[in-house]
């Protein structure tokens, strides 16, 4: 199976790259998106114009045609629907981007549709197994005692696992129970804390996170083991770690945490807007499906136990 890595073996043509960088310039003004999300966007357009360079022509000249014939490309190379239907979603934001400018008179990927694609459920984790993970931190040693106040953490606010591992002291309100995260977008949120994980967060920052700095100036609050702030790999190493020990069998990633969240919250009745506001998601039907699975978990357990289940 090819990869679009084989198409990106040269850059695109020097207009083209230049094109690219304006078009995320634009973006990043206008709507202050992430690095990694502008990174994706880059990749994405560079691929397509390397592709139409290899058929001697460039963006500026993308036909509907062009851009059939690289999805048809795509779907011959067996890509994933989802990958192609994002490139395709980032080609009309940077075409039309390009018609505002006046730099086309068409939209190419007018008429295009996107492939379909099935919309897969969030993997989750029940309630046993967050208990096991929770308690799987030896907490006896200062890496062990951090990693159960980051998991506790984790669990009981949501957080994406960047938003945690860039967590300063200055966010943390322990009186008010609050955490002010800056999420996607440089958006900041107020997120609360229960009562079991401020206790923990507490405990943590007199007993253990003494000893894993040096500098009283360090502002972040989970450091590495070398004083600094960890990196996602390093945590998401960690959290299969005490995934083990816990005997859980599909090893959590920190998102899977972020998912059970969202989940056990909407299992006991929460109000999907106030999972919306507690995530972070800007559009409510990417919350939405979380319903789904609170349904799927909520059929499960009626055949259980139901006698006509």
């Amino acid at each position: 199976m090819q990869t679009d890595a084989r198409v990106t073996a040269e850059h695109p043509s020097p207009r083209d790259s230049e094109l690219i960088e304006q078009f995320l310039d634009a973006l990043w003004l206008e709507k202050g998106l992430s690095k990694n999300t502008l990174g994706s966007y880059r990749r994405d357009l560079s691929i397509y114009a390397c592709w139409l360079n290899s058929q001697k022509q460039f963006l500026l000249e993308s036909s509907r045609t062009n851009l059939l014939s690289y999805l048809n490309w795509r779907v011959r190379q067996r890509m994933k629907a989802s990958s192609t239907a994002r490139l395709l979603s980032c080609l009309r934001g940077f075409f039309r981007y390009l018609l505002r400018e006046g730099m086309l008179s068409e939209d190419p990927t007018l008429q295009v549709e996107s492939p379909k694609r099935g919309r897969p459920l969030p993997k989750s984790l029940s309630e046993a197994d967050v208990e096991a993970l929770l308690n799987a931190p030896d907490v006896d040693d200062v890496l062990g005692f951090r990693d159960r106040a980051m998991l506790e953490m984790l669990y009981s606010s949501g957080l994406r696992v960047s938003e945690l591992v860039g967590l300063q002291l200055s966010q943390v309100n322990l009186r008010q129970g609050v955490l002010r995260v800056v999420g996607k977008g440089d958006k900041e949120r107020l997120v609360p804390l229960g009562d079991e994980a401020a206790n923990w967060l507490l405990r943590y920052l007199k007993e253990a996170r003494p000893g894993l700095i040096d500098n009283s100036e360090n502002e972040v609050v989970f450091p590495s083991r070398r004083g600094q702030q960890m990196t996602r790999q390093t945590f998401w190493y960690r959290i299969k770690r005490h995934g083990l020990t816990a005997g859980i069998d599909q090893l959590p990633s920190p998102h899977v945490l972020r998912h059970a969240f969202a989940t056990h919250l909407l299992n006991h009745g929460a109000d999907l807007r106030v999972v919306q506001l507690l995530l972070g998601h800007s559009d409510l039907s990417t919350t939405q499906i979380y319903t789904h699975v609170a349904k799927h978990r909520l059929q499960s357990l009626h055949q259980k136990h139901h006698p006509r289940g």
